[in-house]
């Protein structure tokens, strides 16, 4: 965890042999001189969550700790205007950018200008499409979590807890982006061994608390005989959790609830019973990033791919991890 416990559990760094000897696999990445301050870009999404504000105040708050200069620019949630962010970070010069990519495929222009440009750039907590755009060799690396993994654990704690048989209503994140794609992927692998396991609805609340009120109460009216919802965001599930109450049904007994990030309006909801499972996401990435950022430019090798460790709550836990909640 980041901070916490072991902040990243690392992957070895790969290398590439040449008739000279070994080189680091980043070698044609632009270089970063070792020096005391740094002007840092750092590109987010948008703040319209807790999860966001989090994840911004401990950028800024890291930067100001180490005297280094951060450019912060907010997307507002357009992958449009994010990409015209990073070309602003471009054009002045910063010698380093962070980017929380809000989709995968829009924002690879970006990371290959950034490359053409000479400066390094990592990604924050998204990735781009794999495909188009590889760590170690277009950008240094991944710093974030393992959307894969958190739907696993969702989906198998659920399904074991009600004993493999469910009808469930997904709440996807927005349409496109990284933690969306894996966290629906994650879920749907683990709940293939259960065939009573079933997911009647599925539609994108956008990761935002309105939307996701929105988007579960049609499709809970729809689909009337919905047993469980799983979100991909805390956002989205306290949105259902709202639509629900007003619905006059008891979340966590007419519906059972798994979700991620760890916010703590969530949180709460787990202790009163409101959500069966909360897998963390964390967003402090401050001190992971800027750590990354010392190590690359000190010539060491940074792997592609740096993954953070996340827990999961439930009640039984869920009172030691509230002091930290956000």
């Amino acid at each position: 965890m980041i901070t916490r416990r072991s902040l990243l559990q690392i992957a070895a760094g790969s290398a590439a042999f040449t008739g000279l000897g070994l080189v680091p696999a980043y070698a044609d990445l632009p270089k970063l001189k070792k020096k005391d301050s740094y002007k840092v870009g750092f590109a987010q999404t948008e703040s319209n969550n807790p999860w966001r504000l989090a994840q911004t105040a401990s950028m800024k708050d890291e930067a100001q700790k180490r005297g280094w200069q951060l450019v912060y620019t907010d997307a507002a949630g357009s992958a449009a205007k994010q990409v015209a962010d990073v070309r602003s970070m471009i054009a002045q010069k910063v010698d380093v950018i962070l980017l929380s990519p809000r989709e995968e495929k829009p924002l690879v222009p970006a990371v290959m200008e950034a490359k053409k440009a000479g400066i390094p750039l990592f990604l924050i907590d998204r990735g781009v499409d794999v495909n188009l755009a590889k760590g170690g060799t277009d950008y240094v690396a991944f710093i974030g979590s393992d959307f894969v993994k958190e739907g696993e654990m969702a989906g198998e704690f659920l399904a074991k807890s009600v004993n493999g048989k469910a009808k469930i209503i997904e709440l996807q994140g927005t349409v496109g982006s990284s933690p969306a794609n894996d966290r629906k992927a994650g879920f749907e692998k683990a709940i293939k061994a259960y065939p009573d396991m079933k997911i009647i609805a599925s539609q994108s609340g956008d990761f935002a608390r309105d939307k996701g009120r929105q988007v579960f109460e049609t499709l809970y009216q729809a689909h009337p005989d919905a047993t469980a919802l799983y979100s991909h965001n805390d956002e989205m599930t306290m949105g259902a959790i709202a639509a629900m109450e007003a619905a006059g049904k008891a979340p966590g007994k007419d519906l059972i609830l798994a979700s991620i990030d760890g916010t703590r309006d969530a949180a709460q909801a787990v202790s009163d019973g409101k959500i069966l499972v909360l897998i963390e996401c964390n967003p402090k990435f401050g001190p992971a990033a800027f750590d990354a950022i010392v190590k690359y430019a000190a010539g060491e090798t940074v792997a592609p791919r740096l993954v953070n460790t996340d827990r999961l709550f439930n009640k039984d836990n869920i009172a030691a991890y509230m002091p930290e909640s956000y």
